[in-house]
């Protein structure tokens, strides 16, 4: 049976599969083997690495944490009133979510010093430094 499925898959379908160690406090699931955390994703995507790969599907991920956020911040309680109310209700949560997003882009360029968090932080924009130049 698991042949025949194959076989309907397009030419150069790929699936990548990749085991990680979940961030502390991650949620664990059914799907965890001996404390790693099993991920996978399917891509047409020919000639690139399978790095690159993984970097732009883990990019496709953050938009739906971005999503997520949005709905948690505010956009799933829209005012059931006028459309102008709507717009203005869109422009707080719009705000709200680039807050963050600009402060760990303009604010967070030095050097963290005895914090607690300094490894994550320190971590993030050294990892946002190694992403190509897309500009």
């Amino acid at each position: 049976m698991t042949g025949k499925l194959l076989d309907a898959w397009p030419s150069g379908m790929r699936l990548i599969i990749r085991k990680e160690r979940p961030h502390p406090g991650a949620q664990l699931r059914i799907t965890n083997a001996d404390g790693m955390r099993i991920t996978c994703f399917a891509t047409g995507t020919t000639g690139r690495p399978i790095a690159e790969l993984e970097l732009l599907h883990r990019l496709r991920a953050r938009a739906g944490d971005r999503i997520r956020a949005a709905r948690a911040t505010g956009l799933r309680n829209l005012p059931p009133h006028r459309t102008a109310q709507n717009k203005v209700w869109l422009e707080i949560v719009q705000i709200a979510l680039d807050l963050p997003a600009w402060t760990s882009m303009l604010a967070l360029t030095g050097k963290a010093r005895h914090w607690p968090w300094t490894h994550e932080i320190t971590d993030a924009l050294e990892w946002l430094a190694l992403l190509p130049d897309r500009g």
